[in-house]
């Protein structure tokens, strides 16, 4: 049953993305050009997730257990890191010079020809990766 309403959920979230305009190239990156052809329709995207979210979190501490799991995740850390901080500014340029973030990129994989599946390639290498740099970085520290 849990794998069948995150299928179902999952497609509902690609829907919404794919209904949102986030899986266009042009438009996010026209969201994200502040300073030249700003297309501010994304911001309805924007607060059309927080929203939701933020009323979710709030009745998490209403809750016990979750209802198709067994525990909620523990919040977020609300300290700005160095790993944070590197971190979402490698995916905000990435983001920027792709116009696709990991939810859009599998999204649009039916239909993003080669550069949507390039840049899925891409993603998972860095993935694979990240743990590999981040200790050898440590080290050098």
């Amino acid at each position: 049953m849990r794998m069948f309403v995150a299928a179902l959920v999952g497609a509902l979230f690609g829907l919404g993305l794919m209904l949102s305009g986030m899986t266009d190239t042009d438009r996010v990156q026209g969201w994200l050009d502040i300073f030249g052809a700003w297309d501010p329709t994304l911001a309805f995207v924007l607060g059309g997730a927080i929203l939701p979210m933020a009323l979710a979190w709030r009745l998490t501490h209403r809750v016990a257990t979750p209802v198709l799991g067994t525990a909620f995740p523990p919040p977020p850390d609300p300290r700005l890191g160095r790993n944070l901080i590197i971190g979402s500014t490698l995916f905000g340029a990435g983001w920027g010079l792709a116009g696709l973030c990991p939810g859009p990129a599998l999204a649009s994989l039916a239909w993003g020809g080669w550069g949507g599946a390039l840049f899925l390639l891409a993603m998972a290498a860095g993935m694979v990766m990240t743990p590999f740099l981040r200790h050898r970085f440590a080290i050098l520290a």
